[in-house]
């Protein structure tokens, strides 16, 4: 199979019917065999109506129904379980990214051998004011910390290798870094292509403000997750025993400081009055409770089995 697109919906009843016959004429005319899997993330609407009804009119089409709304990550995270396609393609269900870039995208893919293409955006038709600064800002703060030179990391649709979305592991809302996980897991091939952004036809968008403070959060995730989510305690550890040393030498130091007056018999303040003792203090029980936390996050990520445990209710 040549490709496999993978569409990730929340109550997009009115505009599947639409989608699903303009991505089968791009097939078509480039005789490409394809499957479309739509991942329906727990919709009030038709939307899981409407997929089996074009189920019953094409042999190409999949479905997946989740029984509550997870989020986009783990509908991409389950559709990328099914893929049988060598190049995979995501694209969102509310026809603002277009089909006709898939035969682009493919061959960038096969021909130019990138693993993953990603794209861009570049004119786009929402508010300037509540979506284009905040992405420009946001894809600015992604670019200096993954350190991919992408304009639009968040666009939905992008195309992979096959490889690719077998060797990752899409959870929580990280279908905004997905290039980044893709480079971490050695496929460094990343392509960028300028792709058409239609306005949306039907419906109101998913995503409100709160997706720009989660992207940060999230960003910061990956990033710590890249550099120490397999060894916690190289950080926790670290920084932990740094602290507790610290505070254990000042709290020698305090402590000759009085034996010395002592010794010499001169007038010396109680240790306990003295406010360096207690920041030497909290230094080391700071410092022991980082190193347990460490110790913590060694355990758990070596035991973390239900991550990506979705109820699925329907597959066709």
């Amino acid at each position: 199979m040549n490709i496999s697109i993978v569409i990730p919906l929340y109550n997009e009843a009115e505009s599947l019917p639409k989608l699903h016959d303009w991505i089968d004429e791009v097939m078509q005319k480039n005789q490409f065999s394809y499957e479309i899997i739509f991942v329906d993330d727990g919709s009030t609407d038709d939307s899981w109506k409407v997929i089996e009804d074009l189920k019953s009119r094409s042999k190409h089409v999949r479905g997946i129904k989740f029984r509550n709304n997870y989020g986009k990550s783990p509908a991409l995270h389950c559709g990328f379980q099914e893929v049988q396609g060598d190049v995979v393609i995501t694209m969102d269900a509310d026809l603002q990214d277009s089909p006709d870039e898939i035969p682009e995208l493919y061959r960038m893919i096969t021909k130019e051998g990138y693993d993953l293409v990603s794209g861009w955006k570049k004119k786009r038709y929402d508010s300037k004011l509540t979506k284009n600064l905040p992405s420009k800002l946001y894809n600015a703060t992604a670019r200096k910390v993954t350190g991919l030179k992408l304009h639009d990391m968040n666009c939905g649709l992008k195309a992979y290798k096959k490889e690719v979305v077998k060797n990752i592991e899409v959870y929580g809302e990280m279908h905004r870094y997905i290039p980044f996980l893709a480079k971490n897991a050695g496929f460094t091939k990343i392509g960028e292509k300028v792709v058409t952004h239609r306005k949306r036809e039907f419906g109101t968008t998913k995503f409100g403000m709160s997706r720009f403070i989660n992207g940060y959060l999230d960003l910061m995730t990956v990033w710590f997750l890249n550099k120490f989510g397999k060894k916690p305690m190289h950080f926790f550890g670290l920084y932990g025993s740094l602290m507790f040393i610290l505070g254990f030498i000042a709290v020698i130091v305090v402590g000759a400081i009085k034996i010395h007056a002592i010794v010499n018999q001169v007038k010396a303040t109680l240790v306990t009055d003295s406010p360096y003792f207690y920041i030497a203090l909290v230094a080391m029980i700071l410092g022991a409770q980082l190193f347990m936390t460490g110790f913590l996050g060694e355990i758990v990520a070596r035991n973390s089995s239900e991550r990506n445990n979705y109820k699925i209710e329907k597959k066709i």
